[in-house]
């Protein structure tokens, strides 16, 4: 994948990384918490990685144990990040954020309005219409399929150490779909589970890249 510009790393002054090939779980968190703890404490600067995971099913703080139907030979693991169980794997385009939120205005309801308008704002650009759901997490299309007739495309998951965020979303691109079968994925049965494939948009992962790298500066301006 291609190196972020520099043009934009120092206009935004974060650390924005996209890391290559599959990426083990377990290393990237401990990472992960590393770098939250540099920014909270040392005044480090904000980060956000994009990479893909090995497949792997993950449970938040409310996932419960009878979501998790099937997950046969793909290891699972609880996070203290919210949410309930989903899968991370090839083909999902995983954006792990940390930001400091004492910085921002210490506000958990504009960070995660915030994340949902960067999601559907880079949907938009492959013309994918995507729409909050009242009550339910993440970013979803009318498909017209199943029961409710919509599907979710990307989630968001986060957790905030004294004000650093950490954890962030995940947007299927063109993912195996079967792998959400094995468990109920957010705790939520009204609706599916699509992918831009699935409704018809191909796109590369290096252009999913590029359209949030444009649309992150709208919705998280540079720290001055």
């Amino acid at each position: 994948m291609p190196a972020p510009s520099s043009q934009f790393d120092t206009a935004q002054k974060l650390d924005w990384q996209c890391l290559g090939g599959l990426q083990p779980y377990q290393p990237i968190l401990d990472k992960m918490e590393v770098t939250v703890a540099a920014i909270r404490r040392d005044g480090a600067s904000e980060a956000v990685w994009l990479l893909e995971h090995t497949p792997i099913y993950t449970g938040g703080t409310s996932a419960k144990n009878e979501d998790l139907l099937a997950p046969g030979p793909v290891p699972f693991i609880h996070v203290g990040r919210g949410g309930q169980w989903t899968w991370h794997g090839p083909g999902q385009r995983v954006v792990y954020v940390m930001l400091d939120l004492s910085r921002r205005g210490q506000d958990v309801r504009s960070l995660v309005h915030g994340l949902e308008e960067w999601i559907i704002a880079s949907l938009k650009q492959f013309g994918i219409s995507g729409l909050r759901r009242d009550n339910l997490p993440g970013i979803w299309v009318n498909t017209g399929n199943g029961r409710s007739g919509f599907d979710k495309i990307a989630s968001i998951g986060i957790r905030i150490s004294r004000w650093v965020t950490w954890h962030g979303i995940a947007i299927n691109l063109n993912p195996n779909l079967a792998a959400y079968d094995a468990i109920v994925p957010c705790g939520i049965t009204d609706g599916g589970v699509t992918s831009f494939t699935n409704l018809g948009v191909f796109a590369s992962m290096d252009d999913l890249d590029q359209a949030l790298k444009e649309q992150f500066p709208k919705f998280f301006p540079s720290l001055l």
